[in-house]
C-alpha cells in the first residue's frame, strides 16, 4: 500500500512542473549551495519564450516590489508538517454541522486547506489589519532572524513567529505589512472557484498598496471595482482632509467566468416590506374599499418611509392582480433616431385611437410592443392623448445594481455589548450579509481568514435565514490574546478565538430560523507523526526499533483521521460515523468515501467487513495488522470484494 505524505504540497514544485510542461527548453540543472545538482528554470530562456523583448538586468520596467518580496513568495510556496486537530468540547453540533472554525496562524491554515478546498471556495471575505500603527501584523519568520526577534519585545511561538504592533516609526512599516498579506493572498486565490470572488475591507492607510498587490495576485483584468463606504464619521485627528471612508475591493478569480455565472446586483433593501404592505392593503379590497382606496393608502405609506430610496418609492402602485409596479418610459434611449419599425403607434384599448409616439421612437420594435400589450405590460392613460409607459413589476425587479457608494454610519457595537461579547471595531453584519446574498447561493462556501469578531459567520447565518440557502462558512483566526485594557478581557475572554466562537453561539440564538447554527472547531498543531515518519534515513536502526510506532503518543484516532482527510482532500465538514467492527473502532467518512481504522491487531474479520463496504479510500496504520497471516490475506480480501479501493497507510 502507498504511504500518505502527511504534509502540505510544495507549491514551488507544482509551479516548476507547470513551467516544464509549457517550456521544456527552459528546464536546466545547476549546483546548489551544498554542491548538489538540482533542477532549475533558465530565466533567460523563459523570458524569451514569454516576451518579444527581453527584460533583463537592471533595465527599468513597470513593477511593484518591496524588500523581502522574493522571500514572501518562497514562504507561500514552502511546505509545512502541520495538521488540524478536532476539538469537540468547543464545537457546536460537531457531528451534523457543515461550518468550520479553525484556530491558528492563517498562513499555515491556508496551506493546510490547499488540497481539500482547492477551487471550492465561492467567496473570500476578509478584513485584514489596516496598518494604522496600532493594528497587529503577523510577522513571519523570514523577515528577521531568531536572534533579531529576541532583541525585540513580543510573544513568540515554537516557530519563532510573533504578533506585533507595526508602529509607523518602524523603518519597515509598509514592508512588514506587505510581506504579511502578500503570501496569504497568493494562497487564498487558489482556493477560489473559477467563478469565485474575494472582498477585502481596507482604510486609507494601505489602500493603494493593497490594490497593487491584488493587481499582481489576481490580475488587473479581474478587477470588479471598489465600493466606497461612507461611514458618516470624519476622523477628528486628521492632519489633512479628514477621512470618513473605508473601501471594499472586489476581485474575481476569473472575471469572464464570474460574469457568466453571476449578476453584480444586490437585493432592494425594502422590497419585501413594500410587497408585504401592498398585499395587506390588497386583501382588504371589497365593495366598500376599492382598489383606488388601496392605492391612495399605499401611495401615502410609501411617501412616509424616510429610509426608502427614490427608486423604491417609485413602486407606489398596485394593479388589479395585487402586483406592485412602477411606470417606466418606453422612449428610445439614444440621441440617434430609431428605425422606422420603432415608430408604429399603439392603439388605445378604450378609445381605439392611436397614442402619441415619443419623438425618437419606442425602445422596442413593433413585434415586442405587441407581445407586451398581450402580456399586460403596457400602461395606457385615460385616453389616447397620453404617451403609454411600460409596467415594471417589483416582484420581477427585486435586485438593483451594486452602487459605488455605501452610506452607513452605524455599527454593531451595541448589539455585541447586548449579547456580552464586546468587540470594539467589528465589521457590520448587514453590509456583510448584503454582499454574501449578492454573490453566493445554494451551499456555497465562504471563507474569512482574518475572522476576528466572526461577523462573516454571523452574516452567513443571517443570509441563509433570509433566503433559505445552505451556505457554509470557514472562519480562521490566530488565538491572539485579549489585552488587559480591552473590553473583551474585562468580559472574561482570554483570546480573540474564545470571543469569536462565543459571538457565533450567541448571535445564532437571535436568528429565528431552522438553519445550520453549529461549527466544528479545529486547531492548527504540529503533525501527528514523529520525525522518523518524514525522514527515516536520519535515524539508526536501534532508534527505529524504539520508535516502531511513528505516531505521537498524545494523539487520538480522531486526530489522525483529520490529518488523513487533509492529505486525501476530503472536506473537513464531512459527515463522520464511528462504528465498531470485530472489536475495532472504524471511521466512515462522507458515506463510505473514506474508511479508516487506526487500532492495532486488526484481523481478517475487520478487513473483510471494511472491504465489503467498497470505500473509495481505506487508511490504516502501517503496523495495524494483527500478524503476518492477516497481512498475507489483506490484498486478496480487497481483490475479492473491492479491488478499486485505494489503500493507504500511515
Amino acid at each position: 500500500m502507498d504511504k500518505l505524505k502527511m504534509h502540505t504540497p510544495n507549491k514551488a514544485d507544482e509551479n516548476f512542473k507547470k513551467l516544464a510542461e509549457l517550456f521544456p527548453n527552459a528546464v536546466t540543472e545547476t549546483i546548489d549551495e551544498n554542491g548538489e545538482v538540482v533542477r532549475a528554470i533558465d530565466k533567460d530562456v523563459l523570458m524569451q519564450e514569454i516576451s518579444c523583448t527581453v527584460v533583463d538586468g537592471n533595465e527599468e520596467r513597470y513593477q511593484f516590489t518591496w524588500p523581502d518580496k522574493k522571500k514572501s513568495v518562497l514562504l507561500a510556496n514552502a511546505p509545512i508538517n502541520k495538521t488540524l486537530r478536532p476539538c469537540r468540547e468547543e464545537s457546536v453540533d460537531f457531528d451534523t454541522t457543515e461550518n468550520l472554525y479553525i484556530e491558528g496562524d492563517n498562513l499555515e491554515v491556508l496551506k493546510l486547506l490547499q488540497e481539500t478546498y482547492l477551487g471550492k471556495i465561492k467567496m473570500i471575505y476578509i478584513d485584514p489589519p489596516y496598518n494604522t500603527g496600532n493594528d497587529f501584523v503577523y510577522e513571519d519568520n523570514f523577515a528577521q532572524s531568531t536572534e533579531e526577534y529576541l532583541a525585540n519585545s513580543g510573544q513568540f511561538d515554537e516557530e519563532g513567529n510573533r504578533l506585533v504592533k507595526n508602529l509607523d516609526s518602524n523603518g519597515r512599516f509598509h514592508t512588514d505589512w506587505l510581506c504579511m498579506l502578500y503570501p496569504r493572498l497568493r494562497l487564498a486565490k487558489d482556493l477560489l472557484t473559477e467563478d469565485g470572488i474575494i472582498l477585502i475591507n481596507m482604510d486609507e492607510n494601505e489602500f493603494v498598496n493593497l490594490y497593487k498587490i491584488c493587481y499582481e495576485v489576481f490580475g488587473e483584468q479581474n478587477d470588479l471595482g471598489t465600493i466606497v463606504w461612507d461611514k458618516r464619521n470624519p476622523k477628528g485627528d486628521a492632519q489633512g482632509v479628514s477621512a470618513q471612508h473605508e473601501y471594499l475591493l472586489l476581485f474575481a478569480k476569473n472575471k469572464i467566468v464570474f460574469l457568466e455565472n453571476n449578476r453584480v446586483v444586490r437585493p432592494k433593501k425594502n422590497a419585501s416590506a413594500i410587497l408585504k404592505k401592498a398585499q395587506q392593503l390588497y386583501s382588504k379590497v371589497s365593495l366598500t374599499y376599492t382598489l383606488d382606496d388601496a392605492n391612495k393608502d399605499f401611495s401615502a405609506w410609501i411617501r412616509n418611509q424616510s429610509d426608502f430610496s427614490g427608486g423604491e418609492k417609485a413602486y407606489n402602485k398596485i394593479d388589479s392582480n395585487g402586483n406592485v409596479y412602477r411606470p417606466v418610459s418606453m422612449a428610445w434611449p439614444n440621441k440617434k433616431k430609431a428605425p422606422d419599425d420603432y415608430f408604429v403607434p399603439l392603439i388605445h384599448p378604450v378609445t381605439g385611437k392611436p397614442c402619441p409616439v415619443p419623438d425618437r421612437g419606442w425602445r422596442n420594435p413593433s413585434s415586442t410592443m405587441k407581445r407586451m400589450i398581450e402580456n399586460g405590460q403596457i400602461l395606457f392613460g385615460a385616453d389616447e392623448t397620453t404617451i403609454p409607459n411600460s409596467k415594471y413589476l417589483l416582484k420581477d425587479n427585486m435586485y438593483e445594481n451594486i452602487p459605488l457608494l455605501i452610506y452607513y454610519g452605524g455599527s454593531d457595537v451595541a448589539f455585541l455589548e447586548s449579547i456580552g461579547v464586546p468587540f470594539e471595531t467589528p465589521k457590520v453584519v448587514d453590509i456583510c450579509k448584503e454582499h454574501i446574498i449578492s454573490f453566493t447561493s445554494g451551499d456555497d462556501i465562504i471563507l474569512d481568514f482574518f475572522s476576528g469578531s466572526s461577523t462573516t459567520a454571523h452574516a452567513t447565518m443571517e443570509a441563509n435565514a433570509q433566503d433559505g440557502c445552505n451556505r457554509r462558512f470557514i472562519m480562521v483566526q490566530i488565538p491572539e490574546e485579549c489585552g488587559e485594557s480591552t473590553a473583551l478581557h474585562r468580559a472574561g475572554y482570554k483570546t480573540i478565538c474564545e470571543a469569536g466562537k462565543d459571538r457565533i453561539r450567541k448571535s445564532s440564538e437571535t436568528i429565528e430560523s431552522e438553519i445550520d447554527k453549529g461549527f466544528r472547531v479545529l486547531k492548527c498543531d504540529s503533525s501527528n507523526m514523529k520525525d522518523v515518519y518524514y525522514s527515516p534515513a536520519d535515524f539508526d536502526m536501534n532508534l527505529l526499533d524504539m520508535m516502531e510506532d511513528n505516531i505521537k503518543e498524545d494523539r487520538t484516532p480522531e486526530d489522525l483521521l483529520f490529518q488523513v482527510m487533509l492529505d486525501l482532500g476530503v472536506e473537513l465538514s464531512s459527515k463522520i460515523e464511528e462504528t465498531v467492527i470485530a472489536g475495532k473502532k472504524v471511521f466512515d467518512v462522507a458515506d463510505g468515501f473514506l474508511i479508516a481504522c487506526f487500532d492495532k491487531d486488526v484481523n481478517d474479520e475487520t478487513i473483510k467487513a471494511i472491504a465489503q463496504k467498497q470505500p473509495y479510500y481505506f487508511v490504516m496504520r502501517d503496523s495495524s495488522l494483527a500478524n503476518d497471516s492477516v497481512a498475507t490475506n489483506f490484498e486478496q480480501i480487497f481483490a475479492t470484494y473491492s479491488p478499486d479501493t485505494v489503500r493507504k497507510v500511515l
